[in-house]
């Protein structure tokens, strides 16, 4: 089996350092990592793989040693630029930043719900915003038996989502420290109903996010989406209620039964134990936990889902090794799963 070069960039990041720790546990076929972040972090040391890394300065010439791949997690403006770079040189490109996930030629991917998209790449393959990369696993089990009509989202999402400055407000909240780096109102104690900047049609680039990219990964570019996206006070992991409308009738035991059945879907749904997903519970797994499963009956053929995932694993690293994972075990790098 041939032996791969991987870069990782934006390595010192929240995402980058989780991307390390999952490569670590994945222990792919890579025989050669190099670590990459910006001139402010170059030089930083990290220990990886059992060895210690010098983290480089990424440039518009890092690339010409040549990488089978490489994980972005620094941004869309450093995407933009770095990306189509790394691409050109014969580099497949995994993508956690938004620059390219509505673009037409960019395949947006999760490995359980379209890994058939990840031979259409031209380079650059897409990872989606955390909070739909957990939406879109139910949704697909259930799109492909009931197909579903309409989706609300509303969603809890940890402060991890909004980097290491989101994760200090709420540490200088807990200590009563009157300073804030992200939010526009302290976190602690508060539900800030509003993710990234606001659009002019009242919803944010958030609720915008996923309400397109839902559309684009069921390939289902008409169907209802609405989204209400909140950032509460827990550190890591997002919490989603869905509520979803069928244009076909289910029994609920089935309906529970193809959750079940569904790659990295954990089903813990049991009222009488009072079991149910909990953020706490979900930190560090790659899978996606789904509860609270019970009908809508405000309407004639409508659940409502409670859905939990690491947002930093599942949500950005996970999601993309997963991608690279999938590109390795291909007869060829462009050839069909």
């Amino acid at each position: 089996m041939k032996n791969y070069k991987l870069a990782v960039v934006g390595a010192t990041g929240v995402v980058g350092r989780t991307a390390l720790k999952v490569l670590e546990e994945k222990n792919l076929p890579i025989s050669e990592y190099v670590l990459f972040a910006s001139s402010r972090s170059a030089g930083t040391k990290l220990n990886f793989m059992g060895k210690e890394y010098v983290v480089r300065e990424l440039t518009e010439n890092s690339f010409d040693e040549g990488f089978d791949f490489a994980i972005f997690s620094a941004g869309g403006d450093t995407s933009k630029k770095f990306a189509p770079i790394a691409a050109s040189k014969g580099c497949i490109v995994v993508d956690n930043s938004s620059a390219f996930r509505m673009d037409k030629d960019v395949p947006l991917v999760v490995p359980e719900v379209n890994p058939e998209e990840i031979e259409n790449n031209h380079g650059i393959i897409a990872n989606p915003n955390c909070s739909t990369i957990q939406a879109v696993l139910p949704l697909k089990a259930l799109d492909d038996k009931y197909t579903i009509k309409r989706v609300i989202y509303s969603t809890y999402q940890a402060v991890s989502g909004a980097g290491q400055k989101g994760l200090t407000d709420l540490e200088n909240g807990r200590k009563g420290i009157d300073k804030l780096e992200k939010f526009p109102y302290p976190i602690y104690n508060n539900c800030l109903p509003h993710i990234d900047v606001f659009t002019e049609n009242g919803y944010t680039k958030e609720e915008m996010k996923m309400i397109n990219e839902t559309r684009k990964i069921l390939k289902k570019p008409d169907l209802r989406v609405t989204a209400t996206t909140v950032r509460v006070p827990v550190e890591n992991s997002h919490s989603e209620s869905i509520n979803v409308e069928f244009e076909n009738p289910f029994v609920l035991s089935e309906l529970v039964e193809t959750l079940k059945n569904f790659e990295g879907i954990i089903v813990q749904d049991n009222p009488d134990s009072e079991v149910y997903p909990i953020a706490t519970n979900a930190n560090g797994h790659d899978e996606v936990f789904v509860g609270r499963i019970r009908r809508d009956f405000s309407v004639e053929n409508g659940v409502n889902l409670w859905v939990v995932a690491d947002n930093i694993r599942k949500g950005a690293a996970s999601n993309a090794i997963q991608i690279v994972e999938k590109l390795i075990n291909m007869d060829g790098l462009y050839s069909p799963i």
